[in-house]
C-alpha cells in the first residue's frame, strides 16, 4: 500500500525539471571558450600523428600521420575522410602551396619532401635532404616553402621549379618555426642547444639567437599584432612570451606534452594542445596570459591547427582508448 505521504511527481513536472537540466547543461557548455563540434574519422590508422595544413580553396585538411606512414586528406565540408595517401616514410610537417596547387610532404625516416598534386593527389617529384625532415611552412609573401631538417637546417625551396635554392645552417635540429611576413625573419625553436635562433630570411644569416633557460622548446608561434613570440616548454611545462628581438614579458604554467599552440587574434587568446590530454586556453590581457579553460581531449592529441579563416581549431587524435584515431574538430565560442 502506497505511503500517505509520499509525493507523486506528475509527469509534467518531471519533464519540466529533466529540460531544466538539459538546458542548464547546454549553458554550461557555451561558457566553454571551446565547444567540441565533430570528431572526422581516420579510418584504419594507427600509431602518432603529427602535423596538419590546409587547403582553404577546397576545405581540405591534410593529416601527417607519422605512425602510419600516411597522410590523411579530410574533406572539411563534409566531416569525412576523402582518402589516405600512403607509402610515406613517417611523415612529420605537410605545406599546402596554392600558387602550384601541390601539397609538401616532409618525410623523417629517408629525408624526402615528396609533392602532390592536389587536385588529384598524384605524386609528381620528391627532394631529398639527406635525414629527418621535419616542419614545413609555406612563406606567401617571399613566395618560398621553408622546410627544417637534419641536425641543424633550414632547406629554402623554390615553388616553381620545387628546387632547394638556399640551405640555412642552424646549431642543432630545428622543431617549430615560424616566418614573420612583415620582415622576412624566421623564429627557429632549437631544443638541443636550449635556444632560438633568429634567421634573416633574405641572406640566412642568423642576426640573433636567444638563450632558454628551459628544457624542450619545441611549439612556437607568432602574435604578429603585438609583435611577440611565443613558445612552450616541455620541462618544465610552461607558456613564454617574448618580444620580437627577444625580450621576456610572461610566462605561465601550461599542461605537459606540447606541440603545438596557436594565437586567435580574434578573441585574444592562445590555443595549446597537449599530449597529457588537454587543451589550455589562455586569455591575453596585455602582458598577463591567464588560463581560462583546460579541457579535457585525448592522451597523445598533442598536435593541433587553428584556422582563423574557418574559425576552428582541430585536434589530431591518435588510436586509444578514447576510440579511434580522429580529427576533434572544436568551435571558438562565442
Amino acid at each position: 500500500m502506497p505511503h500517505p505521504f509520499r509525493m507523486m511527481i506528475p509527469v509534467s513536472a518531471g519533464l519540466l525539471m529533466l529540460t531544466g537540466t538539459a538546458t542548464s547543461a547546454q549553458s554550461a557548455e557555451d561558457k566553454k571558450p571551446l565547444r567540441l563540434e565533430a570528431k572526422i574519422l581516420l579510418g584504419d590508422v594507427r600509431g602518432r600523428i603529427d602535423h596538419m595544413a590546409i587547403d582553404l580553396k577546397r576545405q581540405r585538411l591534410f593529416v601527417a600521420e607519422l605512425g602510419n606512414d600516411s597522410v590523411g586528406v579530410v574533406d572539411l565540408a563534409t566531416h569525412s575522410l576523402l582518402r589516405t595517401l600512403t607509402g610515406l616514410n613517417e611523415p612529420q610537417g605537410v605545406g599546402y602551396e596554392p600558387s602550384t596547387d601541390t601539397l609538401y610532404v616532409a618525410n623523417a625516416r629517408d629525408g624526402s619532401v615528396r609533392f602532390y598534386d592536389a587536385n588529384e593527389y598524384k605524386a609528381i617529384g620528391r627532394i631529398e635532404l639527406g635525414s629527418d625532415a621535419d616542419n614545413i611552412r609555406i612563406d606567401a609573401t617571399a613566395k618560398r616553402v621553408i622546410v627544417g631538417y637534419g641536425d641543424g637546417s633550414l632547406a629554402v625551396l623554390d615553388p616553381s621549379t620545387r628546387a632547394k635554392v638556399q640551405s640555412v645552417p642552424l646549431k642543432a635540429h630545428p622543431e617549430s618555426f615560424q616566418v614573420d611576413p612583415d620582415t622576412g625573419r624566421i623564429f627557429v625553436n632549437l631544443p638541443d642547444a636550449h635556444a632560438v635562433a633568429v634567421v634573416d630570411g633574405g641572406t640566412g644569416k642568423e642576426p640573433a639567437n636567444w638563450p632558454m633557460d628551459k628544457g624542450a622548446n619545441f611549439a612556437m608561434t607568432l602574435d604578429r599584432e603585438r609583435s611577440r613570440v611565443l613558445l612552450v616548454y616541455r620541462s618544465p611545462a610552461e607558456l613564454a612570451v617574448f618580444s620580437t628581438d627577444g625580450k621576456p614579458i610572461s610566462r605561465a604554467e601550461t599542461c605537459g606534452d606540447v606541440d603545438d599552440l596557436f594565437v586567435d587574434a580574434k578573441r585574444g587568446r592562445v590555443y595549446v594542445s597537449c599530449g597529457a590530454g588537454y587543451v589550455d586556453v589562455f586569455e591575453i590581457d596585455g602582458s598577463l596570459y591567464r588560463r581560462i579553460a583546460r579541457l579535457p581531449t585525448a592522451t597523445g592529441a598533442r598536435t593541433s591547427l587553428f584556422v582563423p579563416e574557418v574559425d576552428r581549431l582541430f585536434l589530431a587524435a591518435r588510436a586509444g582508448p578514447a576510440g579511434p584515431a580522429a580529427i576533434w574538430v572544436f568551435k571558438p565560442m562565442p
